[in-house]
């Protein structure tokens, strides 16, 4: 039976698993015969998702697309906003960026437009799948700003969309912030919720039992499931205050040890995802220098406003860190934004992305990043072309990613391409670059670490420089990603009253 339904998940904060548990009933649904579409009228992230068309959409909708195993399109998310500055914001819309924002000019001058669009992609989204399973964002009890407000209950009244409220109890008060929440909600708001999710729980449920008992009275909504706090979930985060709760990578044996520097405004983080499921790499996160620490890789990943952000770290004498620990002997590796930090100077004449000027960069490669409008949001495929010795056994390996950014990069004299590539219908370009002796390399290309073949063979070569034998490719990170959904699906499938929830959506329970 056709379903033709939605539903959607609101939460009494952020970060409390509205996204993951989202993601999880895309899964699920599909698992039960559906055909299933995700949408977030509006999202606020840094991580980012191009479509085979090459449109951006927050990251969460794209991995959401892939556990309903369809494409991603930008009518599942069609405003994203990309914070630049602690007040300002890219806005992009349908896919591409509109321009730049404060939050005052968004709420007061964007909102009917902003309306409009969204229902448009609603409109189009609904016809194409059986369920359409939708998030929330924040809270949808921020009381100044419901008038206005985009993406929770406004939508939800707007689509006739059913609304479970997620709370995350882990972080403690869970029965205040459900019953708080609802207090605050306007009486036909309250009506659209169809029950609660408690999220992230550890410990004996039965200790739980009387609350829930309560607060099913106090509220006259039912608890449709307890669900226990899953570890290393393997599915990709969206907003760096994931980061927060990331464990370092410890181990015994034989590690590379990795230093990822994580910028005030870090993106795309989940580039680094693969290397944290292989077998031999301790990673961890740094944000001042003198937690840098002695790695054997320094990794600088993608900045939603690069020059910014390497002027912070510039204050903070990280350039002079980071050349001694490359005097030293350690590597150095550069995504996007930090592929940019590695060249000569970054300049931003026309206050693209910020209202600095330039910036004088690492000097690992003899390149300058000017700064245009223009921004680059494309699917490329190609061949590491790099032709130092160290990297013989990569040469010609095929790779495959995305590439999102608004800096031209170009040699200031003789540089050594990293890669051959092309998107569709474009001709074969260079891209990326890396030093003579190979140790040090940048690349415009997110995803690279997820193309398992040219992961396991770099770490392979630095390995074989610190005189340990080379593992065989053990880690297939696209299967790895696919079965996490189906780990996820079926946790959450175990701890929540599905055919009860479904009696109450009115939708049939033959699959529950």
């Amino acid at each position: 039976m056709r379903l033709k339904k939605c539903l959607m998940f609101q939460g009494t904060g952020s970060d409390v698993g509205k996204s993951v548990l989202a993601t999880a009933f895309c899964r699920m649904l599909r698992q039960d015969g559906h055909s299933v579409a995700p949408f977030k009228s509006q999202n606020m992230a840094l991580n980012s998702y191009v479509t085979r068309d090459g449109l951006e959409i927050g990251r969460a909708q794209g991995v959401q697309a892939e556990a309903c195993g369809v494409e991603a399109t930008a009518d599942m998310n069609p405003i994203l906003i990309k914070p630049s500055g602690d007040t300002r914001s890219q806005i992009v819309v349908r896919g591409k960026p509109l321009g730049d924002m404060d939050a005052r000019s968004y709420r007061e001058d964007f909102h009917r437009g902003a309306w409009a669009v969204i229902l448009d992609a609603w409109e189009r989204l609904r016809k194409q799948a059986d369920v359409i399973v939708i998030e929330g964002a924040g809270s949808p009890a921020e009381i100044n700003l419901k008038d206005r407000e985009l993406v929770n209950m406004r939508l939800a009244k707007t689509i006739q969309a059913p609304v479970l409220l997620v709370a995350d109890i882990d972080r403690g008060g869970v029965f205040a912030q459900i019953v708080g929440t609802m207090e605050l909600l306007e009486p036909g708001e309250r009506e659209r919720v169809v029950g609660f999710l408690i999220n992230k729980f550890r410990g004996d449920p039965s200790l739980l039992e009387p609350g829930l008992r309560w607060l099913e009275e106090r509220t006259g909504k039912p608890v449709l499931g307890v669900i226990p706090f899953l570890p290393d979930i393997r599915i990709e985060a969206e907003d760096s205050v994931a980061l927060d709760h990331r464990p370092r990578m410890r181990g015994e044996g034989e590690r590379i040890r990795m230093a990822v520097i994580r910028h005030p405004r870090i993106s795309n983080f989940t580039d680094l995802d693969p290397l944290e499921r292989e077998p031999d790499v301790e990673l961890d996160y740094v944000d001042r220098p003198e937690s840098l620490g002695s790695p054997d890789v320094i990794i600088l990943p993608g900045s939603k406003n690069t020059v910014e952000d390497w002027l912070h770290w510039s204050r903070m004498h990280l350039a002079d860190a980071i050349r001694r620990r490359m005097e030293e002997g350690a590597r150095v590796v550069g995504i996007c934004g930090g592929f940019q930090m590695m060249g000569e100077e970054i300049r931003d004449p026309r206050g693209v992305e910020s209202d600095r000027k330039r910036a004088e960069g690492l000097k690992v490669f003899p390149l300058v990043t000017d700064f245009s409008p223009e921004k680059r949001t494309l699917r490329v495929r190609g061949v590491v072309s790099a032709r130092p010795e160290s990297w013989a056994s990569l040469k010609g390996l095929p790779v495959s990613g995305y590439e999102i950014h608004m800096g031209i990069t170009h040699p200031t004299s003789g540089r050594e391409p990293l890669l051959r590539i092309a998107a569709e219908g474009e001709a074969e370009r260079a891209e990326g670059s890396i030093t003579p002796d190979g140790r040090h390399w940048g690349t415009y290309l997110h995803g690279i670490f997820d193309n398992d073949a040219f992961r396991r063979s770099w770490l392979n070569g630095i390995r074989r420089d610190k005189g340990w034998l080379p593992l065989e490719e053990t880690v297939r990170f696209r299967e790895m990603r696919e079965a996490a959904f189906d780990r996820l699906a079926d946790h959450v499938r175990q701890h929540v009253d599905l055919k009860r929830l479904y009696r109450i959506l009115g939708w049939s329970t033959e699959r529950a």
